[in-house]
């Protein structure tokens, strides 16, 4: 059994729709994303699973038991907000007490789970330290200590990270997937950030208006997008709106202002005539002087974009669609804008999806 288990959940704010009959499941020790643009529903979904919402349709089950009319506080849930709370009045030690003396723990019982709660996110020798004295990193480790001391079964963290600059994201980053393999508690956190997501999460649900629209491994999403949302929305994409046609022996596809259509790899279980696209991942494209053989379009270098390690190279085609390429800005080194080029790629990397 699944230890999240939503089924058909929906719900309104007067007339808009900001979750869609939404279903999905957790499993246990999971560290699962709900990721989306800016308000495709997914805190809405996320304050519905702590309790601060209820739904209007649906149920939510945690642990074999249904908690849709289950208040708050008594779910076997927490939540880490994006702004942290922490209460200004009280040190380190004091926050991650807060809901521990709440609930009454004993004062030696509560002060092991404290200190327990340190060491995990390493701020030991920042206790009696208060909010005003810590740094973000440091807050965000403050917050998730005492999101963790009452053991919840599920934690729930709305976009932890975004609060921190970037080099701090990737290292806490790697600090929240060793801290939640090492408690063994579920995981759901919401983000925009398709790096976060991709990087962090063993299953991705896609939100976009409110719906789930494709839950996967961050392979399966990043490989195999489901359709051209997801496509667009997760990396960057190269995207040939066309229409099937017999070629090769097979079926290939038309794209308006190139030549020739384009291969497609695998059996394609639509009619000719089908209008469908093709998503190629930028780092799929090569690019060389003369003409390969298979997939090949004629494109000028129309400016590199320099990433440090790695570099975009932008691509015209005439009248056909733009380009972009990955590759190492060692290889990029070798191009200049105005040089003409081929770009290619196998066709078992591009995947077709509906229009």
């Amino acid at each position: 059994m699944a230890l999240l288990e939503i089924d058909a959940v929906s719900k309104n704010f007067g007339a808009v729709a900001a979750v869609g009959g939404v279903s999905l499941s957790v499993e246990r020790g999971e560290l699962f994303a709900l990721l989306g643009p800016s308000g495709c529903g997914k805190t809405t979904l996320l304050r519905l699973i702590a309790g601060f919402e209820t739904p209007d349709r649906g149920r939510i089950v945690i642990d074999g038991t249904d908690v849709t009319a289950v208040p708050p506080y008594r779910r076997p849930v927490n939540m880490m907000f994006q702004s942290y709370a922490l209460f200004p009045h009280l040190d380190v030690a004091g926050n991650i007490a807060f809901g521990l003396k709440q609930e009454g723990m004993a004062r030696q019982r509560r002060a092991a789970r404290v200190a327990e709660m340190l060491a995990l996110v390493q701020m030991s020798d920042y206790a009696r330290r208060r909010p005003h004295e810590l740094s973000g990193g440091q807050k965000q480790r403050v917050a998730l200590a005492r999101a963790l001391a009452k053991m919840p079964k599920l934690l729930l963290l709305d976009e932890p990270l975004a609060a921190l600059d970037r080099k701090l994201r990737e290292e806490t980053r790697l600090e929240l997937i060793g801290i939640q393999e090492r408690v063994g508690t579920s995981f759901v956190f919401v983000t925009h950030d398709q790096e976060e997501a991709l990087g962090m999460a063993s299953r991705i649900a896609v939100m976009d208006k409110g719906r789930v629209v494709q839950i996967g491994s961050a392979a399966e999403i990043y490989e195999h997008p489901g359709s051209r949302f997801v496509a667009g929305f997760v990396g960057a994409v190269n995207l040939f709106d066309g229409t099937l046609v017999a070629a090769f022996n097979a079926l290939a596809l038309a794209v308006s202002g190139i030549d020739a259509p384009l291969p497609l790899s695998g059996a394609i279980d639509l009619p000719e005539g089908s209008a469908v696209a093709l998503a190629v991942r930028p780092e799929k494209v090569r690019l060389s002087a003369e003409r390969p053989h298979g997939v090949a379009i004629a494109a000028t270098v129309a400016s590199i974009n320099y990433q440090g390690g790695v570099s975009i190279v932008h691509l015209g085609t005439g009248a056909g669609p733009a380009l972009k390429a990955q590759m190492t800005s060692a290889d990029a080194g070798a191009y200049s804008r105005g040089d003409e080029v081929w770009a290619s790629w196998d066709p078992a990397d591009a995947v077709v999806i509906m229009r």
